[in-house]
């Protein structure tokens, strides 16, 4: 396991794959959605409009490989399944919401770019 830091500007390093994962719309919003605490699936698909399944997913699987989501499986029948952040993925949050915020708060000026 390397100590070292990662170097998104080299196209060789592993952090380039890291940050399409995290960076992805769906992973992003889905990071955001689990901010808010755990969730299962069928809620993170209506709170996330707009998201299919398969995308969904697809997405969750990528996140929990990463280390970023934790699925947890409830003993039941049928098995209960919930979604919720892992420490790194609650460090990631910090970051990301930084971002929507930003997004949020500045959409009337992006758009009026936009338009110029």
């Amino acid at each position: 396991m390397s100590t070292q830091p990662g170097d998104v500007f080299s196209s060789h390093c592993g952090s380039r794959t890291v940050l399409d994962h995290v960076t992805s719309k769906w992973a992003v919003l889905v990071l955001s959605a689990l901010d808010r605490g755990p969730m299962r699936f069928s809620a993170l698909r209506r709170r996330i409009d707009g998201v299919s399944e398969k995308m969904l997913a697809q997405t969750l699987r990528t996140l929990e490989a990463d280390g970023f989501v934790v699925r947890e499986v409830a003993p039941t029948t049928p098995p209960q399944v919930t979604y919720r952040l892992s420490w790194l993925g609650a460090e990631l949050t910090v970051h990301l919401s930084g971002l929507l915020d930003f997004i949020t708060t500045r959409l009337p000026d992006i758009q009026a770019a936009r338009r110029a």
